[in-house]
């Protein structure tokens, strides 16, 4: 049906090569994407070094924009042309967590997800006639994806692709966390740990929502600079810093309404326990390898603190995709600023090596070829 070119893993620890992938025809409910931008997520980076495991070959990318170009049989709501957002939590409606409202559970996406599969169990995706595995049910690091209806959002024509990828992933579980997740009151106190792109976005969000004070926490001055931009009334997280004491002096010595941890690691997840203040509600919205250990001192867990993990920001992806764009469009919510380096597709690897570096916040990839430098 396509030929295309694809950013494939074909074994851990190795550089992404650009191969030619196929997909030979659409399965009812599927949607064919021209993808136009692709944002490089860590969770990528985790596949490729091995701490998330999946089969292989994988064309990974789960932060995908493109034009609708094909509908498979029974697709409603979608038409050849749409604008689309694809969100990487597809989900079939009908299962045991679907419905009770809980779509990031949904039980064919938990089971064929971590396959390298779609929805039905199948892949779509092939490279000299072999099968591709699909990565959370997008693949988006190509010029091409597969995705089932529920994963493709359409949005407004007038959000440019390269912002409009980011609401797939990092902005939604960001902005989510702080407007769905645990709704931020007006007037409230916040605490963000970690300022990447998640983080940055749980900042906006709390902003969005009426925040009073918000902190950011984070080991980088230029990230506690960034994160002033996005909304952070307060900065503190540098080594010599004492963040605990910091937050409660700015809390009135209660610790914070809401502490949002975005750094994923085991003192990220600590520090939240301690700054939120009783009765207060924490979330968790990084993560470490799924068989680390992580400890807590018992005392920081009472006074009837709420503990919360979210993955994805409570997304319901038909509802927020298109509110998030418009936020973008009505000047509410920052994309621009989280774009460090666009590239080529041929250049993917140099956006990844960028990211274990450490530098910038979002690489956005345009697998048609228009050229883009690292900052």
């Amino acid at each position: 049906m396509v030929e295309f070119d694809a950013a494939i893993l074909h074994r851990v620890g190795q550089p992404l090569e650009i191969g030619r992938a196929r997909i030979d025809r659409l399965e009812a409910g599927d949607v064919l994407v021209r993808i136009m931008a692709s944002g490089l997520c860590h969770t990528d980076l985790e596949v490729i070094e091995g701490s998330l495991p999946y089969p292989m070959p994988i064309v990974l990318g789960h932060e995908g924009a493109g034009v609708v170009e094909a509908l498979g049989a029974g697709v409603e709501g979608l038409k050849v042309g749409d604008h689309v957002v694809c969100s990487w939590n597809p989900h079939c409606g009908h299962c045991f967590y679907c419905e009770r409202d809980q779509p990031i559970l949904c039980e064919p996406f938990t089971r064929h997800q971590p396959r390298g599969h779609l929805l039905d169990g199948r892949s779509r995706l092939s490279c000299a006639a072999a099968p591709l595995h699909h990565f959370s049910v997008v693949s988006s690091h190509a010029q091409y994806a597969v995705v089932p209806q529920s994963g493709a959002v359409a949005v407004p024509r007038e959000i440019p692709f390269d912002r409009a990828c980011l609401i797939g992933c990092g902005v939604m579980t960001g902005v989510g966390a702080a407007t769905r997740v645990a709704p931020v009151q007006p007037g409230a106190t916040v605490a963000v740990i970690g300022c990447g792109a998640v983080g940055l976005n749980a900042i906006q969000g709390a902003r969005l929502a009426g925040a009073g004070t918000i902190i950011a926490i984070d080991l980088a001055k230029g990230r506690q600079e960034l994160a002033r931009t996005f909304g952070a009334d307060l900065t503190t997280g540098a080594p010599a810093d004492d963040v605990a004491p910091v937050v409660k002096e700015a809390t009135g010595g209660r610790g914070a309404d809401y502490v949002f941890e975005a750094a994923g690691n085991a003192l990220g997840f600590r520090l939240g326990s301690e700054i939120v203040r009783p009765g207060g509600h924490l979330v968790f919205l990084g993560k470490v390898n799924v068989a680390q250990d992580v400890s807590f001192r018992w005392g920081a867990l009472m006074g009837e603190k709420k503990i919360t993990r979210s993955s994805y920001g409570g997304a319901r992806p038909q509802r927020d995709f298109p509110w998030l764009a418009r936020c973008y469009l009505e000047g509410k919510l920052k994309l621009d600023e989280l774009i460090t380096a666009r590239l080529p597709l041929a250049r993917i690897n140099e956006g990844f090596a960028a990211m274990r570096r450490g530098e910038g916040i979002r690489t956005v990839v345009l697998p048609w070829g228009e050229q883009g430098e690292l900052a």
